[in-house]
């Protein structure tokens, strides 16, 4: 399980690290400019994290927790399957300039994660997650007889193969701020035909 309980001082050295890491790479977030983003000296960064690759790791742990805890809140608040899918999308496309952040700092996770031990078993960690709380819904309409795939677990890749994709076209549109409910909209209808919502 992904855990996020941080310090309020180093939660606000991860806030600028996130914003740093949306908008240049992990590879061109140099700690000075980490420090420097949060009106700090450099010491103060490393006496927190100790590397840059323990901040970058702490951060998007931090990340990925706070992105699992917010769509596990809204399938749960939702009443019926179909429902629960159209939350979980409301909360996976919060809004264009967030979701653009969060997509481009974990396609680096996922770069580094194909190189480095400590980011794939990070990866693994949240991918483990995200799919479960897929399963979690897909079962909630096999239930209740709102879908139909013939396997859950080979359901949930399937979501996360549509989601993913579509935002990975979603980050190549010119006007993405823009195309961000249309895509939104798309994937919407993408997850529940797939799972044959309707049928």
């Amino acid at each position: 399980m992904l855990r996020d309980d941080v310090s309020a001082k180093e939660e606000r050295l991860i806030r600028h690290t996130y914003r740093l890491i949306g908008a240049k790479g992990m590879q061109r977030t140099p700690l000075q400019e980490v420090a420097d983003s949060a009106g700090v000296s450099k010491a103060v960064v490393i006496y927190y994290f100790k590397t840059k690759e323990n901040l970058v790791l702490r951060t998007m742990r931090w990340v990925l927790a706070q992105v699992a805890v917010r769509v596990s809140a809204a399938i749960a608040a939702a009443p019926s399957p179909e429902e629960k899918v159209r939350a979980m999308i409301d909360a996976i496309f919060v809004d264009a300039v967030r979701n653009r952040d969060f997509y481009l700092a974990y396609t680096d996770l996922i770069a580094h994660a194909a190189r480095n031990d400590r980011f794939n078993e990070l990866s693994l960690t949240f991918r483990s997650i995200v799919n479960g709380q897929y399963a979690e819904v897909i079962r909630s309409g096999l239930d209740g007889g709102a879908f139909v795939v013939p396997s859950v677990d080979e359901a949930a890749k399937g979501v996360r193969a549509l989601i993913d994709g579509l935002f990975l076209q979603w980050l190549e549109e010119e006007d993405w701020q823009a195309l961000h409910p249309a895509y939104k909209a798309l994937c919407t209808r993408a997850v529940l035909a797939y799972l044959g919502a309707g049928r």
